[in-house]
């Protein structure tokens, strides 16, 4: 019984071997649970377009908005496992995990990591007519007219969601929430003031604030974010603890052969560490975070512990 299990162990690895010397001989898809435009979709396209000079084969983003995220990522975690239908996941799918009562597919079973890409912060930011230059200005803002403002987020249950009720929750503030169906639209609204404020992602938010159609009031991760130097971050400027920085990582569907995503882990992380693609992801808001597919898993078993507290302290809740 032993020489057979053996045998079949030897056979697989032999297997996923040859699999991985031909891989990839088509059409690579990457699956974006998000509307074209957002951040995740800008940050796939950058190492979409450098996969294909590598690889000499096409990669095909495509873009599944809907459920929170989870119709993309239900459709990535149950096609087929051979290296051909990737998966760009982010803090959204770590939330998910305790925001939904029950899910189609299981984030930490249904997966295969293959690397994180890079990390990004939310920005706070402010339409121009709101009478505050500073986050002290704007928690005053807030307590002086509780419920009044209202503030735009890519969706229930999204990390800008969440990001802004950490805030609240620790700034004892209130303003009234309105989903949207991604970043971009989220943004549209604030630009249009149609509501005063948003948590937007920092490629969303960096060239409107350097245009000057709103206002950057802090940003949440634990340091300052290259694009925008000026603005502190959440915690430095008036709430101290606050952290609620964001994850992108490459993912497929759980049975990968290992030789094949050890393939594509080499790939995307010579990539994330080129100076010039470096300095892309920078200038857009993101910090290239490259890691091994073991890192990758590690971290993201304690981004779910992290976010299950955020979402049990916050009290957020999904429709």
């Amino acid at each position: 019984m032993k020489l057979a299990r053996a045998a079949i162990a030897i056979a697989c690895l032999l297997s996923g071997g040859a699999l991985a010397q031909d891989y990839p001989n088509k059409a690579v898809r990457i699956v974006i649970p998000f509307p074209a435009g957002g951040g995740t979709d800008i940050l796939s396209r950058a190492l979409g377009q450098k996969l294909t000079e590598q690889w000499k084969q096409p990669i095909i983003v495509d873009n599944r908005p809907g459920g929170g995220a989870n119709i993309g990522a239900d459709h990535a975690a149950k096609s087929a496992a051979d290296g051909y239908t990737l998966f760009m996941a982010s803090t959204i799918h770590s939330i998910n995990v305790s925001l939904y009562p029950k899910l189609s597919y299981d984030f930490l079973k249904d997966f295969a990591p293959m690397g994180l890409v890079a990390e990004t912060a939310q920005v706070l930011v402010v339409h121009p007519s709101v009478p505050a230059a500073s986050v002290k200005e704007f928690i005053a803002l807030l307590k002086s007219q509780p419920g009044k403002l209202s503030y735009s987020s890519a969706g229930n249950g999204s990390q800008p969601h969440l990001a802004a009720e950490l805030f609240k929750s620790m700034t004892g503030t209130n303003m009234i929430h309105v989903p949207y169906k991604g970043a971009p639209p989220a943004m549209n609204d604030l630009l249009a003031g149609h509501v005063s404020v948003s948590f937007a992602t920092t490629p969303t938010a960096v060239p409107n604030v350097k245009s000057g159609k709103v206002k950057a009031l802090g940003v949440s991760s634990t340091k300052r974010v290259p694009a925008l130097p000026d603005v502190p971050t959440i915690a430095e400027a008036g709430v101290p603890g606050y952290d609620a920085n964001g994850y992108f990582g490459l993912m497929g569907p759980a049975g990968v052969p290992q030789p094949v995503i050890d393939k594509i882990n080499a790939a995307v992380m010579a990539i994330v560490r080129e100076p010039a693609m470096s300095k892309t992801l920078s200038d857009l808001g993101y910090e290239a975070s490259p890691s091994t597919p073991a890192e990758h898993a590690a971290f993201l078993r304690e981004e779910v512990a992290k976010w299950a507290k955020v979402v049990k302290e916050s009290g957020a809740k999904v429709d």
